[in-house]
């Protein structure tokens, strides 16, 4: 449509649902859901901006040519954009290159029934610059991980800002909107005014109980660098607007040193570190070089944390401290190994159990490669691992674990036999008696 010669300026939001991600009934992502959710919120709000938008669903869809016309189409809107994708990421067997599943997408048919990602990148190459943002919330299958881990990252577009988070293969999600687009809408809820786009990315990692491993992107080393979504007020370049220091929420950090529970914010206008307590705050001090993770050991803090029941605000800040070992050191870093091991920690005493045994296998695992089967850290992760598994009260839950728990087991010859015994015919009654445990 023209007006006065020109194109009517008009924003587009599509939201894109691939196919679900489960492993062995185990769901990490139902795409469906989190459209679900995204539908009630307002379009103004996810776009960010007041302008007449179009919105266009995709949940079902199997037909990648039908897929990129439509993304074709939104590609040509002249106002903002916003592409959401969520379900399963995976590859081909011969290119090795990857795809957004679809509702029909097997492995031998990803080439002919999947979302060619590159086609994203493709497809949103010729738009302006600032208009465009491209939001993620995926689940790689076994066969893509090692890929995407070897890539270190998720591209889409030079011409796109792009959030979102990738779950490794493994780890069981709710059933029902994934944490990361669960809290993407709860931060845009609760803001008073639209956070920018980096800083509700940023506010959504702090917030969301992510999987350890989980790719991040922007990473947490990106997110937490001062002038990114923390520490100075950031401009809209879309409504050439900067936020004031009042209406941007304070985020709990690592503090300097533990202080017995509370926890240490940093506040935009003036870059200091102070404590929100009734009582005077101490003098502001000046921020290390990277004002986030500094030097102190932050274990004490975040044992104070859950010890006086804020387990939510422990687990928050020991996954920032994991994602941040996991791009310093690595996946397979004996440091990444024992920030999974302080979660699965924090998740046993919140009474998380299923997540505690998650992480308890997972670490035992990784141990394993590096470490013989007798060493005492394998030995007590498989313990702890097979004692969170028998606090699972739901039947189909602990089915699901039981296998990958008695694989560990029976790869420790120096375990005390009883453990894998106990274990064994937990599982074989879990199974005859699906009612209960």
């Amino acid at each position: 449509m023209q007006i006065n010669g020109a194109k009517q300026q008009r924003g587009h939001v599509l939201l894109i649902a691939g196919d679900s991600a489960t492993r062995r009934r185990t769901v990490q992502v139902l795409p469906s859901k989190n459209l679900a959710a995204l539908s009630m919120v307002p379009v103004s709000t996810l776009l960010g901006s007041n302008m007449p938008s179009d919105t266009t669903y995709l949940d079902g869809i199997h037909d990648q040519n039908a897929l990129q016309v439509r993304l074709r189409t939104a590609a040509a809107t002249p106002g903002p954009l916003l592409v959401y994708l969520s379900g399963r990421l995976t590859t081909d067997r011969r290119g090795q290159q990857l795809y957004l599943a679809l509702s029909r997408t097997t492995t031998s048919t990803a080439r002919y029934t999947a979302l060619p990602w590159e086609w994203l990148g493709m497809e949103l190459r010729t738009r302006p610059q600032g208009l465009t943002t491209v939001v993620f919330d995926l689940a790689a299958d076994k066969a893509t991980w090692p890929l995407l881990r070897e890539y270190g990252t998720l591209p889409a577009s030079t011409a796109a800002e792009v959030f979102g988070v990738v779950t490794p293969p493994g780890f069981a999600g709710d059933e029902g909107v994934s944490p990361y687009t669960r809290h993407w809408i709860e931060q845009l809820r609760q803001a008073p005014e639209r956070p920018s786009n980096s800083r509700l990315h940023a506010l959504t990692v702090a917030s969301a109980a992510l999987p350890p491993g989980a790719l991040i992107l922007p990473g947490i080393r990106e997110i937490t660098a001062p002038g990114y979504a923390f520490g100075h007020p950031a401009t809209d370049e879309r409504q050439g607007l900067t936020e004031s220091p009042a209406a941007r929420p304070v985020i709990p950090r690592p503090a300097h040193e533990p202080d017995g529970g509370r926890s240490a914010v940093r506040t935009p206008q003036t870059g200091t570190v102070v404590v929100p307590q009734t009582a005077p705050a101490p003098a502001p001090q000046p921020l290390p070089a990277d004002p986030v993770f500094v030097a102190q050991d932050p274990r004490p803090h975040i044992h104070a944390l859950a010890q006086s029941g804020r387990h939510t605000e422990a687990a928050q800040m020991a996954q920032m401290w994991e994602q941040y070992i996991l791009q310093t050191d690595g996946f397979d870093s004996p440091k990444a190994t024992e920030w999974v091991e302080i979660r699965a920690d924090l998740a046993k005493m919140s009474g998380n159990f299923l997540l505690a045994t998650q992480l308890w296998v997972g670490a035992g695992r990784t141990r394993l490669v590096h470490q013989s089967p007798d060493a005492p850290e394998v030995l007590s992760a498989a313990r702890s691992a097979h004692y969170c598994w028998t606090q699972l009260r739901d039947a189909a839950r602990a089915r699901e674990c039981g296998p990958e728990l008695i694989s560990l087991l029976r790869a420790l010859p120096s375990l005390d036999h009883r453990h894998l015994t106990v274990a064994q015919q937990r599982l074989e009654y879990l199974h005859d008696a699906p009612g209960g445990s």
